[in-house]
């Protein structure tokens, strides 16, 4: 279980409720290189019967083929439409649009629509606004947490986005998700030991894109463990200190900038299938704490 839940998550997770019931419908950003992994379910259990756009953002830094596989799955939920964006396409000019198209216009109401835009840390959202209305309005950078509070933004005479903070869940119960999370930066690269997330980055890569590594490192045999893997690119990049020995921090430094930066190429690093296999694990992880907690109970109770 992973645990990175700063104040300000915890206060924006109190106002996001309260201004729920006031919004047509949500948006959430989804990092298309880990989309199960970035939506948030503690929004799905909030939003209800609202609708929701899904909005996939990064695509140019992700798989295709495993991206089309989350579109039908994420189109599959109740209410749900996907949008798919990334910086170096229009596609968010088509946002205004599918909102009206989820939210048609009513009688005796006004024909605005108020949609609240939310997702995790670092996913894009605030550039993605800014590119929206036209002019920068909120803070950008490749860095968690950067929008502190809640703002509105008023994009034509009928929609108006209510920019949320970027929040996570309190804990995040599967291990591989938070090192997704981290690998991809939306939780900040103190929270777990980054030669970790270096290691779970190399061995995803050992396992679903070895050509990628052969290519980018010139490595050939391709090592078969993650540690043998970040030793030969430490030894590749020059990455060793006093004796030859490796410098495992920098080359898990420089491992972990490089996917970030696409020069990896594009990837997803789970599919609709593994990830639905982590939540059946994380449950019967869940159920059998549930059990012994029980289980101290009742041998207290006997005591």
């Amino acid at each position: 279980m992973i645990q990175w839940y700063p104040g300000h998550m915890h206060k924006a997770s109190k106002e996001f409720k309260k201004i729920l019931p006031q919004v047509d419908l949500i948006i959430e950003v989804l990092d298309a290189r880990l989309p199960g992994s970035s939506e948030n379910p503690m929004l799905e259990q909030l939003r209800r019967d609202k609708p929701c756009i899904k909005l996939l953002n990064k695509s140019d830094l992700s798989d295709p083929e495993r991206l089309a596989q989350w579109i039908g799955n994420l189109e599959r939920q109740n209410l749900v439409k996907t949008l798919v964006c990334s910086m170096g396409d229009d596609s968010i000019f088509e946002l205004p649009a599918l909102c009206r198209a989820l939210v048609p216009k009513r009688n005796n109401r006004s024909s605005m629509i108020y949609a609240m835009i939310a997702g995790i840390p670092n996913v894009g959202k605030s550039t993605l606004i800014n590119k929206l209305a036209g002019r920068s309005i909120t803070r950008t950078g490749n860095e968690a947490a950067l929008t502190r509070m809640q703002q509105r933004i008023e994009i034509s005479s009928d929609l108006t986005l209510i920019d949320t903070p970027g929040m996570l869940w309190t804990n995040i119960e599967n291990e591989a998700s938070g090192y997704r999370l981290a690998a991809t930066g939306a939780i900040r690269d103190t929270a777990l030991d980054i030669q970790e997330v270096a290691s779970f980055i190399a061995e995803f890569f050992i396992e679903t894109y070895p050509e990628r590594l052969i290519q980018r490192y010139d490595i050939e045999p391709l090592p078969q463990t993650e540690i043998e893997l970040l030793e030969a690119i430490a030894r590749k990049r020059g990455c060793i200190i006093s004796g030859g020995r490796v410098d495992l921090e920098k080359v898990s430094r420089l491992l972990i900038n490089e996917l970030r930066n696409g020069d990896l190429g594009g990837f997803c690093m789970e599919t609709p299938d593994s990830f639905a296999a982590e939540g059946a694990q994380v449950e019967v992880i869940r159920a059998q704490k549930a059990a012994k907690k029980e289980a101290r109970k009742a041998m207290r109770q006997k005591q």
